[in-house]
């Protein structure tokens, strides 16, 4: 692993965040008289942002709102979300192991997310993870952002590394198509937030754990 880069989604892929994201989406909705929405009802729209959970969560209640009084419940969610951030929000089993293991034996680790990045650096510092990781893109740090191509390049620079000897790993359609499209070899996690099956994403591999990880980036057989 020398030397090889590795970009991880966070949501749904290194840290499971869907308690507080769902927490934040429900106090925002109970600002406007609203009552909770149930969990499985949102979590396969983590993955496209805090904008579409509000929206997707007045869908269940039947309401659609104008575009400025969704953009005031956004800016409710975020207050609370980033007061609230790591509340439930735990790294997968494994994950922590493996990434411990993959710096050991010299691999560049970056994340690559669509979440903001301040809130992402928020998230990983509360967590004690980001020590661990030489760049961290979020949605915010470039012009472009997933499933652009140069977001995932983007992280690989500030990582400092190659594209040749690099890898990603995602939960969605969003981070398969965004690999695809930088020619970057993917590995793809069942456990994340997608309505799609994991093994119909089109990735390279798919693992089922975080213990997984390390042999399906050594079977993948990046050049040297």
């Amino acid at each position: 692993m020398r030397d090889v880069t590795i970009v991880f989604d966070l949501d749904g892929t290194l840290i499971d965040t869907a308690p507080d994201l769902i927490d934040a989406t429900n106090h925002a909705l109970s600002g406007i008289g609203l009552t909770a929405v149930d969990e499985h009802e949102l979590r396969t729209w983590i993955s496209f942002g805090a904008r579409r959970m509000l929206v997707e969560a007045l869908t269940c209640h039947g309401q659609q709102l104008s575009a400025t009084r969704v953009d005031e419940l956004l800016s409710v969610f975020l207050a609370y979300y980033e007061a609230n951030i790591a509340n439930r929000s735990r790294p997968y089993p494994g994950i922590i192991d493996a990434l411990n293991t993959l710096s050991t034996q010299g691999a560049r680790l970056a994340v690559c997310t669509n979440k903001r990045e301040a809130l992402s650096l928020s998230l990983l510092e509360a967590l004690n993870l980001r020590h661990l990781f030489l760049g961290i893109a979020g949605r915010d740090t470039f012009p472009v952002c997933k499933p652009h191509p140069d977001h995932l390049r983007g992280a690989i620079r500030m990582a400092a590394g190659d594209e040749k000897r690099s890898v990603m790993v995602g939960d969605s359609a969003t981070d398969v198509a965004t690999a695809k499209a930088a020619r970057i070899p993917i590995i793809a996690v069942s456990f994340g937030y997608t309505d799609v099956p994991a093994s119909a994403l089109g990735a390279e591999t798919v693992i089922d754990c975080h213990t997984a990880l390390i042999p399906a980036l050594a079977n993948l057989r990046l050049p040297s």
